[in-house]
């Protein structure tokens, strides 16, 4: 497995079965569109109050 088992899951049930964080219907990919659209960590953890940086950096080292 990838090492973020905890962190990023897919399930065919929670958004299409696209990789997210926790369960959440917060997708990997998303957080990586917020990235690499110049958003900083800190704002996205301020619009997400439920991630943590930890979440984050899984996101950037998620390879499926």
């Amino acid at each position: 497995m990838n090492g973020f088992e905890e962190v990023i899951t897919i399930d065919p049930n929670v958004c299409n079965g696209k990789p997210t964080i926790r369960h959440k219907r917060i997708t990997v990919q998303t957080i990586l569109e917020f990235l690499s659209n110049g958003d900083s960590i800190e704002e996205i953890l301020e619009n997400y109050p439920t991630l943590t940086e930890d979440d984050i950096y899984a996101c950037l080292n998620f390879k499926q």
